[in-house]
């Protein structure tokens, strides 16, 4: 069977190479297909009798002895590498790791890496893993491997040499914006269990939900995080798709589907074969939440994360607040092939429900907020900051910044409590009260949202009192 991605962001230690498995993949037949289709090009032949007359000189004369798997491979890179920044070649070792990778269990360092711009950059750490406790930053180049230059290196070959035995150290040459000079990180290994699904309280009536990746049980975490919080009386939600990479195609369907009520087109291909025109409708059988949903997205959200976004505001379903999403809307198939190794191949694009291209464009948010840190917290030369040049150069790496990048197509009780226990419950309010405080007082983003839906009932009687059609919860206000 073959396999279709739906994110494309690869973990150092752990690749982040979401398998989308409800997607068909390429069959032969169809394969022979286009090559019949093309017909049309009469000098391939000769093409290929030249690299056959190139690898056997290189083989007799080359000055070192040469194998011819390894010339091979590389002319294979070389081929892919003239195509669209997310189609590569996996040779056996690398596509037998991207095939346990949705386990949500992985053996690394615990961050997030892809190519941008030619350089091997950082797309986020995963919390409480080791690389995000040594202080690695989203936005941080990698400029060595060791004491190997990363320039012109793959990420295939990046995540190889970033993995290794669960204990042994690795060390990695960092730039950041901030520092005078590239800095060395040692990190230890680990086993990295991704929690892909986190949730709190705001303000006794507000939920929050982080999905940091889509991989295969976030629906059912999601679930859970929705019944807990459900069970804490909340009647408005915040969903932070923020630094989200991506990951499994039917994960993000669900998700989708969990915040609607009846039967609608949430995302579809097309691509040059039939094979690729695929729909994703959410299900009637589903029984969705219908309050209020704001959801955080910012450069760092990618595919999956898109498709959910997209979706729910074309369906009038959620407000979206924070910067432009990364716009990687392109379908990758994994096709097999016969010597164990795989093919990454981009065979599509994502549509939104009204027919918006994610690709290159991706999602603009209703309310464009930047985000900003407080002065306290942004510290010294040494530190980490948010500085004017930064964020243009965050925004400026994007999909459609990318060497080779696929454009973008339009388309169609009270209860007597005892005093111990009176005060003991009065502490643990006031610490909740106190952690709550301080994640507003660092993600100002997060705090406009909890703004907005603290005033929602305030907005929905002044809208009454003027007289003007109320705003559904599952209808989205537009505020650029």
């Amino acid at each position: 069977m073959n396999l279709s991605l739906a994110g494309n962001t690869i973990k150092a230690g752990f690749t982040r190479l979401m398998i989308v498995m409800v997607l068909v993949g390429l069959p032969a037949q169809m394969l022979y297909a286009e090559e019949s289709i093309e017909e049309s090009k009469p000098n391939t032949y000769d093409k290929l009798k030249v690299f056959s007359e190139v690898l056997s000189l290189i083989e007799s004369n080359y000055v070192e002895s040469v194998g011819s798997d390894a010339l091979i491979n590389g002319a294979i890179r070389g081929m892919v590498k003239a195509l669209d920044p997310h189609t590569s070649y996996l040779p056996p070792v690398s596509y037998k790791e991207m095939q346990v990778e949705t386990t949500g269990k992985f053996g690394g360092l615990g961050i997030e890496i892809s190519i941008r711009d030619g350089v091997l950059t950082v797309i986020s750490p995963i919390e409480e893993t080791p690389a995000f406790e040594v202080g690695i930053k989203a936005g941080d180049k990698i400029i060595k491997i060791e004491e190997e230059s990363t320039l012109d290196m793959t990420l295939q070959d990046a995540v190889s040499r970033l993995r290794g035995e669960t204990g042994s150290p690795a060390t990695i040459t960092i730039f950041r914006e901030s520092f005078k000079a590239p800095k060395e990180f040692t990190i230890v290994r680990a086993i990295i269990k991704v929690r892909s699904v986190v949730h709190k309280l705001y303000k006794k009536d507000i939920g929050y939900i982080k999905i940091r990746s889509f991989s295969k049980n976030t629906s059912l975490d999601l679930d859970k995080a929705l019944g807990e919080l459900e069970k804490k009386g909340i009647s408005k939600l915040i969903l932070d798709l923020r630094n989200n990479p991506g990951g499994l195609l039917n994960q993000a369907v669900e998700v989708t589907d969990r915040f609607l009520n009846r039967e609608n087109l949430i995302v579809y291909t097309k691509g040059r074969s039939d094979e690729q025109n695929m729909r994703f409708t959410s299900h009637d059988k589903v029984a969705g939440v219908s309050y209020p949903l704001i959801i955080l997205v910012n450069s760092g959200s990618a595919s999956a994360s898109e498709i959910v976004a997209g979706a729910l505001q074309d369906l009038n379903r959620a407000i979206i607040l924070g910067t432009p999403t990364f716009g990687k809307g392109s379908v990758q198939t994994i096709i097999p092939l016969s010597d164990g190794s795989a093919l990454r191949l981009t065979t599509a694009r994502y549509y939104t429900p009204s027919g918006r291209v994610i690709q290159e464009n991706g999602i603009e948010p209703d309310i464009i907020i930047e985000r900003k840190l407080p002065k306290e917290l942004e510290g010294d030369d040494e530190k980490e900051k948010e500085p004017e040049e930064k964020t243009r150069l965050r925004r400026f790496l994007r999909e459609k910044d990318l060497k080779k990048h696929l454009k973008g197509k339009s388309s169609i009780g009270d209860v007597v409590k005892e005093e111990n226990e009176e005060e003991s419950q009065v502490e643990k309010e006031e610490a909740e009260e106190a952690s709550i405080n301080e994640d507003l007082v660092k993600d100002n983003q997060l705090q406009h949202a909890v703004s907005l839906l603290s005033g929602w009932e305030v907005m929905k009687k002044v809208f009454k009192n003027l007289q003007v059609p109320i705003p559904e919860p599952d209808s989205r206000i537009s505020m650029h």
